[in-house]
This record gives C-alpha cells, structure tokens and sequence, in this order.
C-alpha cells in the first residue's frame, strides 16, 4: 500500500487528486493551514468517508515553516509527494507578492530540501504553470518553449520549476513538473473568471443577479477539466524515470466565448449581463496560452478526456444547484 504526501490537499486539485488516490488504495496525508474558520469544504465528503479508515489524515503545517515540512516528510515517510500548495491567483499576487513568492519558492526548497536528506526514495511533483511562459506569442507551447513570467505568481513557479530541475539533475532525485495549462471544474475557487462567470449564470437565471462584471474579455486561455489534469500528475510519478510535460488540451478559447457558452446554456444573451471594469485587468496581462501535450500523450498515454463545452456545461450545471439552493434559503 502506497502512501501520498499531499500539500494544497483542500484546494480544487487537492480534492481531485486526493479522490483518485484514495480511490486507489493509497493512504493519504494532506497538509492544511491553521485558520479561525474550517476550510476543509472541498474534501469534506473525503473526509467523512475516508478518515475513519484512517486513509485520509490531515496535518496542521505551512509551506513557510521548512521545520514542520520536515518533520513531516521524515514522519510519514511517503512514497509519493504533490506539492500543490500556493498563493495561486494571479491577479492577488500583485496585490500580495512577497507572500506569493515566498510560498511558491520556500515552500518548494522545503520540500526538496527534505527529500535530499531523507534515507527513503520518494518521488516529487512539482506543480508548475502556464502562466511561466508569459503568453506573448501565439504559439503552441511544450516542454521546450521559453520560460517568460509576467506576475509574482508566474516568477515563483519559474524558480520551484528550475529549482526541481536542479535537484533532479544534481542529487537524481525523482522529481518531476507538470506544468499544467488552466484546468477548472465545479470545486474552482470562486475569484477565478471561470467560476466567477458560472456562478453569476447560475445566480442570474434564479433571480438573484442581475450583472456580472468581468476585466479582459479577449483573454484566451487553454482550459480542461481539473480531474483529468490530477489523472496526469499521478500518471508523471509512476515512469520509470522522472520527466517534465506539459498537460493542456490543444484547445485555446477566450474568457467571452467561456461567458457566451455558459450563458447560451441556460437560453440567456450574455452580452445582456456582462460588462468590464478596467479594475479586473492584471498589470502585464498574459494574452493568449495555448498548449502541446503531445510528449504526455506519447510517453504517458495521457489525453483530455473533456471537452472544452462539457467543462462548461458541467459548471453551470453545479451553480444552478447551488443557485436554487441559495434561492430557497433566502426566500
């Protein structure tokens, strides 16, 4: 039985990973931030059928306490770890940069640091981003493509990206980035455009919003399905060697054509309920990210397996719920 280390365990790809890992015999370790409110909403269903088996167990820890990250690794000895924890709203890393960075780049030294010194073998993943490669181009991009950050938040990923490559090469350790193009699902966090758009769909049909105020439309992203993206890290650390991929669907559409979807869904004309403020645009925005993962697909067997509609579709699907749900109550 293998045991899985996972940081980040309550965010969307915590959930996901955490599920298909449970769902495959391991045990799993998560670690999570101590808080005046309980922020474990995500994994709640995981916790209530998994904890009692004691297969999911939860640890109280920082990225920025390289100690506890220690003593934890040393403690529960995994085979595997995710390091998934970050500050990771681009926008909120302007606003907060010296948190973002010191998260994105400490907290991945830690671990690493950690690993190196540890007598067991354990396999790292690193989370790396899109948003390294900066966007300026509208190019396919893969494994090989510069590396152009263009916010604190795409800065700190560029070092923990170099620096597992480092570690790699310099100790053979087995550490791994994927870096993985956007990827949302129904557990996406609510300040993200994506989610920001369904849930205003969802609020909107029921009544309960009249407008959605959105920054730059024109925006286009590479987006999938958050549960098929968590397929592909689980899939980096069982090769026989360690690698890096882009994981990505091959597709790129704007933040207006995610809007336009959503809307036509439920028979509304979205151009009705959007309009921009110039306060929602990032400082250097990234314009256009659109990725290959043809090397995941040839050395991993990896591919989408949703489509860019059925993403949206599955969204709105859930803030409808959570809409009437809301409804009810405040009725």
């Amino acid at each position: 039985m293998k045991t899985a280390f996972i940081t980040g365990i309550t965010g969307q790809d915590g959930y996901y990973l955490s599920k298909l890992l449970l769902e495959k015999g391991y045990i799993v370790h998560g670690t999570i931030r101590r808080s005046s409110s309980i922020n474990t909403s995500r994994i709640d269903d995981l916790i209530s059928e998994f904890q009692p088996q004691e297969k999911l167990i939860l640890h109280y820890s920082d990225l920025l306490d390289s100690a506890s990250i220690f003593n934890l690794i040393n403690y529960i000895q995994p085979d595997e770890i995710y390091n998934l924890a970050a500050q990771s709203h681009v926008s909120v890393s302007f606003q907060n940069p010296i948190f973002t960075t010191q998260t994105g780049t400490l907290g991945s030294l830690s671990i690493l640091e950690a690993i190196r010194r540890s007598k067991k073998e354990i396999k790292f993943y690193q989370a790396s981003s899109s948003e390294m490669f900066g966007g300026a181009a509208k190019v396919k991009l893969n494994e090989q493509s510069i590396l152009d950050p263009k916010s604190p938040y795409a800065v700190s990923k560029v070092f923990a990206h170099h620096m597992t490559k480092v570690y790699r090469d310099s100790y053979s350790l087995f550490s791994t980035n994927g870096i993985l193009f956007n990827h949302e699902s129904p557990h996406r966090g609510e300040t993200f455009v994506t989610r920001k758009i369904t849930k205003a769909v969802g609020r909107i049909y029921h009544g309960l919003q009249k407008k959605l105020t959105l920054g730059n439309l024109n925006a286009s992203r590479d987006w999938g399905f958050a549960g098929d993206y968590t397929e592909a890290m689980w899939m980096m650390l069982q090769q026989k060697s360690p690698d890096d991929f882009v994981i990505a669907t091959g597709e790129t559409h704007t933040v207006e054509e995610f809007a336009q979807h959503a809307f036509s869904y439920v028979g509304l004309d979205y151009k009705k309920y959007i309009q921009t403020d110039k306060k929602y645009f990032r400082p250097n925005e990234v314009d256009y990210l659109l990725g290959d993962y043809e090397k995941a697909q040839k050395l991993l067997g990896w591919r989408p397996k949703t489509t860019f509609l059925q993403l949206v579709e599955m969204m709105v699907e859930s803030d409808l719920n959570n809409a009437k749900r809301e409804e009810i109550l405040f009725n």
